[in-house]
């Protein structure tokens, strides 16, 4: 089955990928080699990260894409391979997944959204940003270390005390 998916040179896009096993935290146990796997893809397959939150379970993010090129598909499962073949094997394993030689880490899906003008790019990164909060994690934004957070308020866009008095009315994009 192909799945119709937004193709657009040089677009921006927020995307929400998930762990196969929602129970696990994986992705912050073995944050280093999620790191590596980015790092490598980026290399050869270069993309922006305009936002990003690595959560136990799942990580959203926004990329934007070269000018020539709109094969984030490509990427991530790079990314998804790239990070599975960096831990040990034993996870369970669906009938359908070892037909495939699959490794049984990551949902096989993922949610993408083609982010259309400033106030779509603004409201997801936002969302982004509060999502620890939202799950639980931290009391705030700036409490939670895997998130660009931090490279945005390093740079001035955002207060370190975002969210912190202000009630957040966010969507619940890509969950």
């Amino acid at each position: 089955m192909r799945y119709r998916r937004s193709v657009f040179p040089g677009g921006t896009y927020f995307f929400t990928v998930n762990l196969a096993d929602r129970r696990l935290d994986t992705l912050i146990r073995h944050i280093g080699n999620l790191r590596e796997a980015v790092r490598k893809v980026k290399a050869n397959h270069p993309f922006d990260i305009v936002a990003l939150v690595v959560l136990p379970d799942h990580l959203h993010s926004v990329w934007r894409l070269p000018p020539d090129d709109a094969d984030y598909p490509v990427r991530w499962s790079l990314i998804k391979s790239c990070f599975s073949r960096a831990l040990a094997s034993g996870e369970p394993i669906a009938d359908s997944r070892n037909a495939k030689r699959e490794r049984g880490v990551w949902q096989r899906r993922y949610w993408e959204h083609q982010i259309r003008d400033d106030a779509d790019l603004e409201r997801h990164v936002d969302y982004i940003h509060f999502n620890p909060v939202k799950h639980g994690y931290s009391q705030r934004p700036s409490e939670w270390p895997y998130s660009t957070f931090h490279r945005y308020v390093a740079r001035g866009v955002l207060p370190d005390d975002w969210c912190v008095d202000a009630a957040r009315d966010l969507p619940s994009y890509g969950e």
